[in-house]
């Protein structure tokens, strides 16, 4: 496939190779190929026909930029790939090419075509998970308690372990790899159905024919054909969607982590990388804007994919061309944010200390609730809250740290002099120590995934 200079920008040059008009003709003919051997082991056609198919189902053989020209005026690329097909066989054994495409439909041909190049991209998915997985996995085991500020919404919250934040960008690469593998098994499915879906033309032999094609593709074989029925297909598409609004899930974090302003991660630099036309200084984080980008461009093809299920009766018009013109956007989008993730996490640069000054800024506010948790145990969680947020106010507008303040009233009030155990008071402002809850949660999750991961291998080479 042509892709625009913008489009190449966002993704991979393996991706594009795998949806390239020739390699989707190339899977078309291996459809043709495939019908005819089947066809010829049930006695259907005679074995020098399918030998005579087999022997020029070969894309280099043909003009494919012609077949795409054509296909504009005829409806579907499989209209002219067929008639060349068949002159193709004329050639050498005109009784043969009356067999060719036997029993079949246009949308057999190109939707299995699509099940199969698909079959690779998916591959070039979970190949990219696997890396990336694996990065954020080690990224998270180093800094499971290294201190670092959580925010919500948009503001420090409280402080967590940048390890505990990486394992979770990890989780969510880890389940949608195992959801894509679930997934694609119910949909990379051979479409076999002739012009209505009943395979008709095939009579008693349909079912076995249909069997034998999809043990030789390496395909399931569904019982009937899915030419409308598009539901696991979808899902399919789906689960690539929100693959890629993870994917930019983790781009979020990295680009607002590496704001000047905030300075705690920094994308690999290097000549050429992440420069500004107009400003030297300038550190882009180009990993991060990609996917990013990738992430922003997805809602919009998966939700094409769900306005063309509605497809009319056994053959849709319009929709089924739609769906097909959307689908490879897909995973062009999400290899192109996976690529650049993967070279970001690779060379990430984690600066920890950096973390550390952005918590001390906060002059002890971000402990406030450690602080109000120790102080209910003796006046109660109602005046214990109360009284915290007058202290941090007072924090802020004085520019003291919250422990001083703190301090100072709990000497100066009755009911909590004396009652404060000093050792712990002392360790509510220590963020080594806050972030030891988030560095236990990394450690048990990190087991998790790492289990989960040595699990989808297994399952792959069987």
């Amino acid at each position: 496939m042509s892709v625009s200079l913008f489009d190449g920008f966002l993704t991979t040059p393996e991706m594009i190779a795998v949806f390239d008009d020739g390699a989707v003709v190339h899977a078309m003919f291996r459809f043709e190929e495939t019908l005819a051997r089947a066809q010829a082991a049930n006695g259907l056609i005679p074995e020098s026909a399918a030998r005579a198919i087999a022997g020029v189902c070969m894309a280099p053989l043909y003009d494919i930029p012609a077949l795409v020209h054509a296909s504009r005026r005829a409806g579907s690329l499989a209209i002219p790939l067929v008639k060349e097909l068949t002159a193709a066989v004329a050639l050498y054994d005109k009784e043969a090419s009356t067999f060719v495409h036997w029993g079949s439909t246009s949308q057999d041909v190109i939707d299995t075509a699509m099940v199969l190049v698909t079959r690779e991209a998916l591959a070039l998915l979970d190949g990219g998970l696997e890396r990336l997985s694996a990065s954020l996995l080690d990224l998270a085991e180093r800094h499971a308690g290294t201190p670092v500020l959580a925010r919500t919404l948009m503001q420090p919250a409280q402080v967590t372990s940048f390890g505990f934040k990486a394992a979770l960008w990890a989780g969510s690469l880890v389940r949608a790899r195992a959801q894509l593998q679930a997934a694609a098994g119910r949909a990379l499915q051979l479409q076999l159905g002739g012009a209505v879906g009943t395979r008709s033309v095939l009579g008693a032999q349909g079912a076995a024919v249909a069997q034998h094609m999809a043990a030789e593709l390496g395909l399931g074989c569904p019982t009937v054909a899915w030419h409308t029925q598009r539901d696991e297909w979808v899902r399919l598409g789906l689960e690539v969607a929100v693959l890629t609004g993870s994917l930019g899930k983790i781009a979020t974090d990295l680009a607002l982590m590496a704001q000047g302003e905030i300075g705690e991660l920094a994308e690999p630099g290097g000549a050429g990388r992440g420069g500004s036309s107009a400003m030297p200084h300038k550190r882009n984080p180009v990993a991060a804007m990609i996917a990013l980008a990738a992430s922003s461009r997805t809602p919009q093809v998966a939700a094409s994919l769900l306005g063309a299920m509605g497809q009319q009766h056994e053959r849709g018009l319009g929709n089924w061309q739609a769906e097909l013109a959307e689908w490879p956007g897909l995973f062009l989008s999400a290899h192109g944010a996976l690529a650049a993730l993967n070279e970001a996490i690779a060379g990430l640069q984690v600066d920890a200390g950096r973390m550390r000054a952005n918590i001390d800024s906060l002059k002890g506010l971000v402990f406030g609730e450690a602080v109000a948790a120790c102080l209910a145990g003796v006046i109660g969680r109602p005046a214990a809250h109360a009284m915290v947020e007058e202290l941090s106010r007072t924090a802020v507008s004085s520019g003291r740290h919250l422990a001083d303040v703190a301090s100072s009233a709990i000497e100066s009030d009755p009911r909590l002099q004396g009652r404060i155990d000093r050792e712990r008071w002392q360790s509510l402002f220590d963020p080594a120590a806050a972030a030891e809850p988030a560095g236990a949660l990394a450690h048990g999750l990190l087991r998790e995934l790492r289990q989960a991961c040595q699990t989808h291998t297994e399952d792959n080479q069987q």
